[in-house]
């Protein structure tokens, strides 16, 4: 037998050679074996090979081409072995590997036989060190230019002719020599990639200045093709290299990740930068930071630029501080930095600054913007504003909507002080829209509108809506994921993030926890001034301050926010919400006439809008109930229309006050379905309840306040405090409520209180 065993290195040959020998010995006959032979001078080889053996079987890789093995080449059988399969692979590993192993086990080494036998031991997907240290006698050998070519395929070269050929200065046909050698190394597959367990080896055991060198120069030669170069110096990232062939290709990479990665992109310009950066580099890696939600270092290289030499880069540095201060509700700020900045995109959003911090659109002319996405959604937020204002709130919501239409596709990488989707989210809750409110957001989140900036300002609107239709575990579910982050929030985003905890907690009748955060309230307050966009959060601090009988220290941001409406002219949109939250501030503070102030104000607003008429009828009907004038018609109605604005809780609420407030125990049975219903919970299971409720008929005032506050989670020691009577005296009213109720436990009596008294 004459056979001839050709394939790279790594593929069996020699073990097919011991097993020849074997067979042959078995049966006491001779046979001459070859291995290797691609290394044998000419001459050696061909007294070998024309040596009368009967029996010869020769074992070479493809590469170097022998010419005295290729004349030969039929006068033997060749036989070429082949990469395993995934059932070859399996036989190599523990029994116990199940397949994700085995899958793991065949993409790492290609099939290659004498990589697989080097994982044959794992039991789990994870390469092991002495697997990857293996390579190292194999990778030694090689000649420079081979290592370089194998540095270059793990950088993602491999068959980048035109690269190689600068890289190692040789012609196409000398490349192609160079990358047939690899191939017969066995550390490369049939498409000229390196095999992965491969790549990692010569990752880790090359020489780290000459893996540097090559990318180094690889991107060099990348960047002067016209070529991306991200993947190429991702790598050298505090390395140390510098040179301005190196910076220029860490501006173009920087440039490249903006968009999907601006974390990256800002690293990437701070290694681009020898020294002080100069202004252009630093207005990038400002915008970089300030995507990426490092406000201190985009607000600090940002300032650079201002404050540095004349450069046609000051006003992109100028918008870059101007959003920077927006997220930290320096809006005032914000806005005059905008204005300095002059460009089209940066007059529409001092547009929007000044509207929302109470100066009139009429005192600014809106610029006329270039026709880009980016700057067409700027001027329609600009105008959405405009109309929020100026009694058309329909007409600022469809504006708003379309404004963040427009910027989906782009929106990615969009440097925004505030998004047109938070702007429409926050316009919509304001005229009773939640659904169109949660669609808006909804889009935004999955185009990733405003990138890892407004990501929170997203999410915490989402929750907002949540709260309000009364899925308190949804909007708590949030606000844990959002301290799961351990992230600081910015001023605004915390505002909102402390009202909805506040906001939650009271829904909750969870006074501990309102009593817990209200400290954090008062100083998420002190850090953001009042704009138009805080009124939400102002509201949910003014029920929980008349709750907590701390009025005084929100008194001023209150008179604050009264004064920016003045200077707007009471505009409807605005308004509404803010004289809504002050009902129900004064309602809990027991301030009849300052709740009379605000349903006056309201009704004055009653004719806008359909959502205006809705507020003003559910303000007269509270005031109505409060006074023990309880229509159930009129509250029915009143309640109803709540939800249909999407204030869902609100409107569970008024039924459920008005229900133990009426004498009449067929409407309290009404009132109290009407409340179950609203809440979203099932009305015909508690039915029985309801009509025993009803026998026993209505709590007297004062087993009305001792219940309430003990909803609210007072002890009965405060209740007591707060009413100027015993904490026994507390315990005798519960004690016959209870017995009035029927409950059989606390538990009970305090389910039923909780759905009576909201």
């Amino acid at each position: 037998m004459r056979l001839g065993v050709v394939a790279p290195g790594g593929y069996g040959k020699s073990a097919i050679l011991r097993e020849v020998e074997r067979v042959y010995q078995d049966a006491g006959e001779s046979v001459r074996l070859v291995d290797d032979a691609h290394l044998l001078d000419e001459t050696r080889l061909r007294e070998v090979l024309d040596a009368d053996e009967p029996r010869l079987v020769v074992a070479y890789r493809p590469w170097p081409r022998q010419r005295v093995l290729a004349e030969s080449a039929g006068r033997w059988r060749a036989l070429m072995p082949s990469v395993f399969s995934k059932e070859q692979v399996k036989e190599f590993l523990p029994a116990s590997a199940g397949r994700a192993v085995v899958d793991f086990v065949h993409q790492q080494t290609g099939g290659v036989p004498r990589f697989v036998e080097r994982l044959a031991g794992i039991s789990s997907a994870e390469v092991p060190a002495d697997a990857v240290a293996a390579f190292r006698p194999e990778l030694d050998w090689l000649d420079g230019d081979l290592q370089k070519f194998l540095l270059a395929a793990e950088a993602g070269a491999g068959l980048r002719l035109d690269l190689l050929g600068a890289l190692l200065g040789k012609d196409f046909d000398e490349v192609g020599e160079v990358i047939e050698a690899g191939r017969a190394t066995g550390l490369l597959g049939q498409d000229g990639t390196l095999v992965p367990l491969a790549r990692r080896a010569v990752a880790v055991l090359s020489r780290a200045e000459r893996r540097i060198a090559v990318r180094q120069r690889l991107a060099e030669l990348q960047l002067a093709s016209g070529g991306p170069v991200l993947d190429l110096v991702r790598p050298l990232i505090g390395t140390g290299v510098g040179g301005p062939g190196i910076a220029a290709a860490f501006e173009a990479a920087a440039g490249e990740a903006m968009g999907a990665d601006p974390a990256l992109a800002a690293r990437l310009l701070a290694a681009s930068a020898s020294g002080a950066p100069r202004p252009e580099i630093a207005a990038r890696w400002a915008a970089a930071s300030a995507m990426a939600g490092d406000l201190d270092a985009a607000l600090r290289l940002a300032d650079q630029v201002i404050t540095g030499p004349e450069s046609p880069h000051r006003a992109a540095a100028a918008e870059v501080a101007a959003v920077a201060l927006a997220h930290r509700g320096q809006l005032a700020r914000s806005t005059e930095l905008y204005r300095w900045s002059a460009s089209s995109s940066a007059g529409a959003f001092a547009v929007v600054g000044r509207i929302g911090t109470g100066h009139a659109p009429e005192e600014l002319e809106l610029p006329t913007a270039p026709p880009t996405s980016f700057d067409g959604a700027a001027a329609l937020m600009a105008q959405g504003m405009r109309e929020s204002v100026a009694a058309e709130p329909m007409a600022a919501l469809s504006t708003l909507v379309r404004a963040s239409g427009l910027l989906e596709p782009v929106g990615k990488a969009a440097l925004l002080p505030d998004s047109p989707a938070a702007l429409a989210a926050l316009v919509a809750l304001h005229c009773g829209e939640s659904g169109v409110a949660e669609s808006v957001l909804e889009r935004a989140a999955v185009a990733r509108v405003g990138g890892t900036l407004m990501t929170v300002r997203h999410v915490v609107l989402r929750a907002w809506i949540a709260m309000v239709r009364g899925h308190l575990v949804e909007a708590k579910e949030c606000l844990v994921a959002l301290k799961k982050t351990g992230k600081r929030l910015e001023p605004r985003d915390w505002l909102f993030a402390v009202a909805l905890e506040i906001g939650v907690a009271r829904r909750n009748s969870d006074l501990a926890t309102v009593k817990r955060t209200w400290e954090q309230a008062c100083e998420a307050v002190l850090r953001h001034p009042v704009d138009l966009f805080t009124f939400l959060p102002l509201g949910e601090f003014a029920a929980a301050a008349a709750r907590l009988r701390d009025e005084h220290r929100l008194a001023p941001h209150l008179d604050a926010a009264r004064v920016l409406l003045r200077e707007l002219g009471d505009p409807p949109l605005w308004a509404v919400p803010l004289h809504w939250g002050g009902l129900h501030a004064a309602i809990i503070a027991e301030q009849t006439g300052v709740a009379e102030e605000h349903a006056a104000a309201l009704a004055v607003h009653r004719g806008r809008t359909r959502y205006n008429a809705i507020v003003s009828d559910a303000a007269e009907s509270w005031l109505d109930v409060l006074a023990g004038k309880v229509e159930p018609d009129r509250v029915e109605e009143a309640a109803r229309g709540l939800h249909a604005a999407g204030q869902w809780w609100d409107g569970a609420r008024l039924a459920g006050q008005a229900a133990i407030r009426t004498t009449d125990r067929q409407a309290m049975v009404r009132l109290l379905d009407c409340a179950r219903l609203l809440q979203g919970r099932p009305v015909g299971g508690k039915k029985a309840e309801a009509v025993q409720v009803a026998e026993v008929g209505q709590l007297s005032d004062r087993e009305r306040e001792v219940a309430e506050l003990v909803v609210g989670g007072m002890t009965y020691k405060q209740v007591g405090d707060r009413l100027f009577i015993s904490a026994k005296t507390v315990e005798h009213h519960m004690a016959r409520i209870r017995q009035r109720l029927g409950c059989s436990s606390r538990g009970e009596l305090l389910a039923q209180l909780r759905e009576m008294v909201g």
